[in-house]
């Protein structure tokens, strides 16, 4: 990418993050979450406005939504743990429960100093999963807050960072892929120690001396679809799922920054890919 076009494309992500805080500054972490383990290493301070998970040796913790959504944008805003995080999985996910239960997954893997975080994210639907895409940011995520965003439609699921696309799942029902439409699911987050698989498939391992492992949220947004919003693009969702800019932007991120894709792992899938894999509806 030539240097003008990248100080465009970074002024872009400068504009976006700063209308994103301004839009969700309101939001409250002790009307909108509940801490639900982790004791006193879960916390909500500054009045509502932020929230921190610590992990150490003996526990991680985390925190869920008093609320369950069915489709809308959620959006929050996350400093990951800084230094040595290898080992540790930062999680930021929605989720129904039971054993045929929906999830769409942001999770963030921990590495050693100086090396990126891998950033992972799945889908389930009717308990079922294994649609993995993983990707390298093109910031450090220690170092500021930055927006991590689903939305959420009977169509289609979008993630989204910085307001910048990075994956859609689109509604394959026709092509017999199961699609999570039907169970209201609540906000999830964790900090969890992962060190079996997190970091090089479990190689390096969480170095406990660095403890506690600490990761920051603020700014979180809940926003809701009418009715005619979620269904305004049934007819032709293959079109109106992004604008050009977004299309733009999204081959940007697949180009340079995914690192794994299910639907282009043949020794997985030995016999045959999944059926949204062929259908370009991953």
């Amino acid at each position: 990418m030539g240097g003008s076009t990248w100080k465009g494309f970074n002024l872009l992500i400068v504009v976006v993050v700063v209308s994103s805080m301004v839009a969700a500054a309101t939001a409250n972490f002790y009307e909108n979450f509940d801490l639900t383990w982790g004791d006193n290493r879960a916390k909500i301070f500054n009045g509502g406005q932020l929230l921190s998970l610590s992990m150490d040796k003996v526990s991680g913790s985390g925190f869920r939504s008093k609320k369950e959504y069915l489709f809308g944008r959620i959006d929050m805003q996350l400093k990951l743990v800084s230094g040595n995080s290898a080992g540790t999985v930062t999680a930021y996910y929605l989720s129904s429960e039971g054993p045929t239960h929906d999830e769409i997954d942001f999770e963030f893997l921990g590495n050693v100093s100086g090396d990126p975080y891998i950033l992972h994210t799945n889908v389930f639907s009717q308990g079922k999963g294994n649609r993995e895409q993983q990707f390298y940011l093109w910031f450090d995520p220690t170092k500021n807050f930055h927006t991590y965003s689903i939305i959420w439609k009977p169509q289609h699921i979008i993630f989204l960072v910085d307001n910048i696309p990075i994956r859609v799942f689109k509604n394959a029902e026709s092509f017999g892929v199961p699609f999570p439409k039907n169970q209201p699911m609540r906000i999830y987050s964790s900090l969890w120690n992962a060190d079996d698989w997190a970091t090089r498939g479990g190689l390096v391992k969480t170095d406990w001396s660095k403890a506690p492992f600490t990761a920051y949220y603020r700014n979180f947004k809940a926003t809701g679809f009418s009715d005619a919003s979620v269904f305004s693009d049934s007819a032709t969702p293959d079109t109106q799922t992004l604008d050009a800019n977004g299309r733009r932007r999204l081959r940007w991120v697949q180009k340079y920054f995914m690192i794994y894709n299910y639907c282009n792992d043949p020794k997985r899938f030995q016999q045959g890919f999944p059926a949204e894999c062929s259908n370009g509806r991953f």
